[in-house]
């Protein structure tokens, strides 16, 4: 199986995945708004409806069509049958060669006539042409033919001619359907006065005619005698038909006394004086009696069944008349039935559109509504239906929408008001951190500057220092050799004069260093708790600066009373010893102090160097923190901004 067959399957299989058979019109109905839906659902119960109602009107049409298809045969049925009538007494006539006999072919010609006007009407609908063509030119052979002598040739012919007749009546019968008739009393009419009416009668008048034959000649042949028996039995027979013909015919009408009406007793009691005459005269072992009353007594039994036949042909033809009303009357009874109930079903299915449509109207204008910001007003349900209840879910979450939206709105405020509030303060610490990041900036190129400073009295230190231990050492000399005092005292001279210089130079220093370590002092106390150490190594800075000042003016001042001392070193010579042993001693006390200058000249570059570093990282530790807090500035801005825009969104819903 190929990849596409494996696709087209699956396409196929979820198009009925979700609904099953009723994918096609889900599918259908999705495409459709809701009066298209109702129209199409109008036209699916209208189509079979009309369907319907087509088939109701065919069926009642051509029943109606099949009860007139009768009639026409009624209508071809009566003026043959009045034919028959007088075509039997044409024969009794012929048979005897009556005067009569004229008028009875004018009789039969008139008849005949009428019978011809209705197969010029109704022949080529009914499909009678074989058949009275055969009845035509029989009619025409015994209208040319002369007078017989054998009255039993003449009684076959003019048999034959209304055999002929009876035929074409039967064909009559299926060709209009007459022997298809659907109810009961009309089929039994049909029966009667169509098929075995006539054929009785024709049975009595063929009794009457050879009956009379009979008596004249006073005895009968075998062949008559066969004929009268044949004729006898079928007479029984077709009279049993004929009575339950007529039973059911008439039963329907409820009358209680029918016969009257139809003259079937004047016709059963003529029937049966008839058929006595018959057996007494003619049936028996002798032919004996009147042949003038047998022929009366015959010709009124089949007059009165005629009679009959033309009575239940009438009964038979109202009928008919009466059930193509009722068919026409049923029909419309039913099409205004049907017609009230469409009418019914298009006013309920308006009435379910106008509901629905009505509905979905008003939750969309409220949808809209809602589109559009309103929130106001509520729907409201006019029934229980599902529209109602729409409406109802929709009032609900109208209010759960304005219970979210009144909260938004006071929680975008409070978050608006707060992230102003964050965005002042950060504002303002960015503005102090700022400053407190130049402070510290200036604070470590002082500390610099100080580390400077102190690195170059330590070496000035040193070199005070290298000096200081010479000027021992040469005092130390200066008590051996006293005799080179003046030489000496001259190169103290000298050097005390250096000496000076580089004691004021120190005492400069020291001046400088105190005030730095104020500047100091100072910066750290504006730092606060961050300068404390900073502070403490300023203080002991300031301290050693103090003492270097103190020293260097002890050492001035020592220097200046060598430099007096050697000017009256000439005077006196004898405090020399003296003199330079101070002078050594004060060497040595220098050294001394020169040694600690240097040490903490030394301690206090480290201090220096140690201040510098930690008001470095001080400066970086204050630059991140305005960096932070400037984002956090930046961040509660957009939040503010953020907040701000919500409640805008949020104020296109109105509450109230």
């Amino acid at each position: 199986m190929s990849n596409n067959t494996l696709a087209g399957e699956a396409g196929f299989g979820s198009f009925f995945r979700y609904h099953g058979w009723l994918s096609p019109g889900v599918r259908l109905f999705r495409r459709l708004n809701f009066p298209a839906k109702a129209a199409w659902i109008a036209v699916m119960f209208l189509i079979p409806l009309t369907i319907m109602l087509g088939y109701l009107w065919k069926a009642s049409n051509d029943q109606v069509d099949f009860a007139r298809s009768e009639l026409l045969g009624v209508a071809y049925v009566q003026p043959l049958h009045d034919l028959i009538h007088v075509a039997q007494g044409r024969r009794l006539a012929a048979m005897e060669g009556a005067a009569d006999l004229s008028t009875w072919k004018i009789k039969v010609t008139d008849a005949f006539s009428k019978v011809a006007a209705q197969e010029k009407t109704l022949g080529q609908t009914l499909q009678t042409g074989e058949a009275y063509a055969a009845v035509e030119k029989t009619h025409q052979e015994l209208l040319n033919a002369p007078a017989d002598s054998n009255p039993m040739a003449t009684f076959d012919a003019h048999s034959n001619f209304i055999e002929q007749l009876l035929q074409l009546g039967v064909v009559v019968s299926d060709t209009s359907q007459l022997a298809l008739d659907p109810e009961l009393d009309t089929y039994h009419l049909m029966s009667y006065a169509v098929l075995y009416g006539p054929r009785q009668t024709e049975n009595v008048s063929k009794l009457t005619a050879m009956g009379k034959l009979v008596l004249k000649a006073g005895n009968k042949t075998a062949a008559q005698n066969d004929a009268l028996a044949q004729f006898a039995g079928l007479l029984a027979f077709i009279d049993e038909i004929v009575e339950n013909d007529y039973l059911k015919a008439v039963a329907v009408e409820g009358l209680k006394n029918p016969d009257a009406k139809y003259g079937m007793d004047q016709n059963d009691t003529l029937y049966d004086a008839f058929g006595k005459a018959l057996k007494t005269m003619v049936l028996g072992d002798k032919v004996e009696g009147d042949p003038t009353q047998l022929e009366q007594m015959g010709t009124a039994s089949a007059g009165a069944e005629y009679a009959l036949n033309t009575k239940l042909m009438e009964r038979l033809k109202f009928r008919l008349d009466e059930r193509i009303g009722q068919l026409q009357a049923q029909f419309v009874q039913q099409l205004v039935i049907a017609v009230v109930f469409v009418a019914l079903a298009f006013y309920m299915l308006l009435a379910f559109y106008k509901v629905m449509m009505g509905g979905l109207r008003e939750v969309t204008g409220h949808l809209e509504q809602i589109s559009k910001g309103n929130l106001i007003t509520a729907p409201t349900p006019w029934g229980k239906d599902e529209a109602a209840h729409l409406m109802i879910t929709l009032r609900d979450m109208e209010a759960s929408l304005r219970v979210i939206v009144r909260n938004t709105l006071d929680g975008a405020g409070n978050v608006n008001t707060a992230s102003e509030e964050i965005a002042s303060a950060s504002q303002d610490l960015s503005r102090r951190t700022e400053a407190s990041a130049a402070a510290l900036e200036q604070t470590a190129a002082t500390m610099t500057q100080i580390s400077e400073t102190v690195q170059r009295t330590s070496e000035t230190v040193s070199g005070a220092a290298d000096i200081v231990r010479a000027n021992a050492r040469s005092a130390k000399r200066g008590g051996e050799v006293i005799a080179q005092v003046q030489s000496t005292m001259q190169g103290i001279n000298t050097s005390s004069n250096k000496i000076s210089d580089i004691i004021s130079v120190i005492d400069g220093i020291a001046f400088q260093t105190n005030i730095l370590a104020l500047n100091a002092a100072v910066e750290a106390a504006r730092a606060g708790e961050q300068g404390r150490g900073f502070a403490v190594v300023a203080s002991e800075v300031r301290s050693l600066a103090g003492r270097s000042a103190e020293a260097a003016k002890e050492i001035k001042g020592l220097i200046n009373a060598s430099i007096e001392q050697v000017e009256r070193g000439t005077q006196v010579v004898g405090e020399a010893g003296t003199a330079i042993a101070d002078i050594v001693g004060n060497a040595a006390r220098i050294d001394n102090l020169m040694t600690e200058i240097a040490n903490a000249t030394k301690e206090q570059s480290l201090g220096v160097s140690q201040v510098g570093a930690a008001v470095h990282d001080l400066d970086q530790n204050t630059q991140q923190n305005a960096a932070l807090v400037e984002e956090t500035a930046a961040a509660a801005t957009a939040l503010s901004e953020q907040a701000e825009r919500l409640a805008q969104e949020v104020s296109f819903f109105k509450l109230k």
